[in-house]
């Protein structure tokens, strides 16, 4: 990779993830649980910090990026395995008020909701551990 490249690909990722779910909500309709308010807590503020990093190239934005993406990760994971059945249905946030967070309405093109915003806040982890070797060198 070129010097900077995963700072920028993290960005697009986390710009593309952001534009994704705002798709889902506004477009589709589909309206937000809980857990996924929690994840667009931490990916929102994702593609706007690492949006102007990439414009300034400071790869010292690793450290913030790797701080949002591991909470993003750990709201993420809660929530496949909400939605995966290994945490029991007495402590599922999402089943008090407000749409479930493990109904069919959770998959789009066949995958589950939870499993794409892990995977985007576990690429984007990764992204910024490289971005951390670019910074250091």
């Amino acid at each position: 990779m070129k010097p900077g490249l995963s700072l920028y690909l993290a960005w697009l990722l986390a710009l593309a993830a952001s534009l994704a779910v705002l798709f889902i909500g506004e477009v589709l309709g589909q309206t937000p649980c809980v857990l996924c308010w929690f994840q667009r807590a931490f990916m929102f503020p994702l593609a706007l910090v690492l949006g102007i990093a990439a414009w300034a190239n400071d790869k010292g934005v690793w450290k913030y990026g790797l701080a949002l993406a591991g909470g993003g990760s750990a709201v993420a994971l809660w929530h496949m395995a909400l939605y995966s059945g290994l945490i029991p249905e007495k402590i599922r946030p999402c089943s008090a008020s407000g749409p479930s967070c493990t109904d069919a309405n959770m998959d789009v093109l066949g995958l589950p909701i939870p499993l794409l915003s892990l995977a985007a806040f576990l690429a984007i982890t990764l992204l910024m551990f490289k971005t951390r070797q670019e910074d250091l060198t």
